[in-house]
């Protein structure tokens, strides 16, 4: 799994569409398919999109509902996230939002943790950070 962080409309799209330019990728945003479709590389993107969608409170099992998914993915196919940094240091002032800020660090600490890679990207330039 490698794992692309940045904050929103820094070019992380760009990046990894160039990265992976010769090899069929398939992208999927705001959603945690299943199942994988036939490709080289699966692309997910906006998963904070997704999380929305749940109960936040249950932020401990949506992180390990997300992980063990993903792990099903990963036997298919090269999966590569593209994750919206969503907090930095900025404390939201609605419930939901704190909430959504917390279940994303939390499974993007899991995520950066399983990850054979993992890399920022900041208006465009990459920074490897493991």
């Amino acid at each position: 799994m490698h794992v692309f962080i940045g904050g929103a409309y820094n070019g992380k799209t760009d990046y990894v569409m160039r990265l992976y330019k010769q090899q069929q990728v398939v992208m999927i945003a705001d959603e945690l398919p299943e199942v994988a479709p036939a490709c080289d590389v699966l692309v997910l993107k906006n998963l904070e999109n997704w999380l929305v969608t749940q109960d936040l409170e249950e932020d401990e099992q949506i992180v390990q509902t997300v992980l063990a998914t993903l792990q099903e993915l990963e036997q298919h196919c090269t999966l590569a996230l593209i994750v919206t940094d969503m907090g930095r240091g900025v404390v939201p002032m609605d419930k939901q939002a704190r909430q959504l800020r917390d279940t994303c660090g939390r499974l993007y600490q899991a995520l950066f943790k399983e990850a054979e890679q993992v890399v920022r990207i900041w208006y465009g330039i990459a920074e490897q950070l493991k």
